[in-house]
């Protein structure tokens, strides 16, 4: 009797936290940070130089500098005018909010960089699998994004425009659509 009891406990602890990771990622994507804006979403850095911190404000040390504009990173938490931030690459710190923009990019599948060569992400004509491919991107090419769909992002990069899947890109998430 006593086993049944905790394997029937053991079977609903699994299930409740399999359950409640789904809740989550739903939550957090429907939570809002003190700005009123969506948390997590993605930004890119507005500009060349920005300073990543250990904390919210400039008596927190650096722990990295950007030097690159336009890269998207995405904001995981707000305090005060301070943004919590995390790149590509996994990296977190603090962000003061005027050095980012509104501005939405993306990168090719960043997960994808250490796989060899030959993989590529394909920009198409159209945004559909079957529409002819304008270019081929190396993991790691960053792209600006006009607008999502769900499935497709119109993207440029390098004076190539066309539409990417939004599953092979790191700037825009599974589903999100906007213009």
């Amino acid at each position: 009797m006593r086993s049944k009891v905790l394997k029937s406990c053991l079977a609903l602890a699994i299930a409740l936290a399999a359950s409640m990771g789904g809740v989550e990622f739903a939550h957090a994507q429907a939570a809002k940070g003190p700005s009123g804006l969506p948390l997590p979403r993605f930004v890119t850095l507005k500009s060349k130089r920005v300073n990543l911190r250990i904390g919210p404000g400039t008596d927190y040390a650096v722990s990295w500098m950007y030097l690159k504009s336009g890269l998207p990173v995405e904001i995981i938490q707000e305090y005060d005018n301070w943004r919590r931030i995390r790149d590509a690459d996994g990296t977190e710190g603090w962000v003061n909010q005027s050095l980012l923009s509104g501005q939405r990019a993306a990168i090719a599948a960043p997960w994808m960089k250490t796989k060899g060569k030959g993989i590529y992400v394909n920009l198409r004509r159209e945004a559909q699998p079957s529409a002819s491919i304008i270019a081929k991107l190396e993991p790691g090419v960053m792209l600006t994004i006009g607008e999502c769909n769900g499935d497709w992002c119109r993207a440029e990069s390098d004076g190539a425009s066309g539409w990417v899947a939004q599953s092979e890109i790191w700037g825009a998430y599974p589903g999100e659509a906007f213009k």
